[in-house]
């Protein structure tokens, strides 16, 4: 789920490095970056009141990245570690999406606004991507659902 190629004795720098290198790493990597840009945006603007969606999304993708970097999904089964990422993914693109709209549209004359609207609609399209991306994985996963292989005749 995670993609980790990492190895159990390494050092944590060790494990970050290789998991940013991975293809699930980096979209995390870049949610977070943007998500802080976007943060930036906002702060330097009149209305600072959108910067908690921001500040929200970057928080849960920083939980998020740990918990696949350590391997702690393959510790902590109680929760369904792919599910609880799409469901972060989809609820982050649909809320970086509306709130950028609105920023970009009622952001006349307040150009860190207008940034912080325009990189809020390019975070939405890669938490959208990234919802996309699990999605494949989760319908991989039901198609490739174990058979059972105990004998019923012998």
């Amino acid at each position: 789920m995670a993609d980790t190629t990492t190895n159990a004795g390494g050092s944590c720098l060790d494990k970050l490095k290789s998991y940013v290198k991975t293809p699930k790493g980096f979209i995390l990597a870049a949610e977070i970056a943007i998500s802080f840009i976007i943060i930036i945006c906002y702060a330097a603007s009149r209305y600072g009141g959108y910067s908690a969606v921001a500040i929200c999304e970057m928080i849960f993708a920083i939980i998020i990245f740990v918990i696949f970097m350590m391997e702690m999904d393959k510790q902590f089964l109680v929760v369904n570690w792919l599910w609880t990422d799409f469901f972060r993914a989809a609820i982050g693109a649909g809320l970086y999406i509306i709130t950028s709209l609105i920023c970009v549209i009622r952001g006349a004359g307040d150009g860190a606004l207008i940034a912080g609207g325009v990189f809020g609609l390019i975070a939405g399209l890669l938490f959208a991507y990234d919802t996309y991306t699990i999605y494949l994985q989760i319908r991989s996963n039901r198609q490739h659902a174990p058979a059972s292989t105990s004998d019923f005749g012998a």
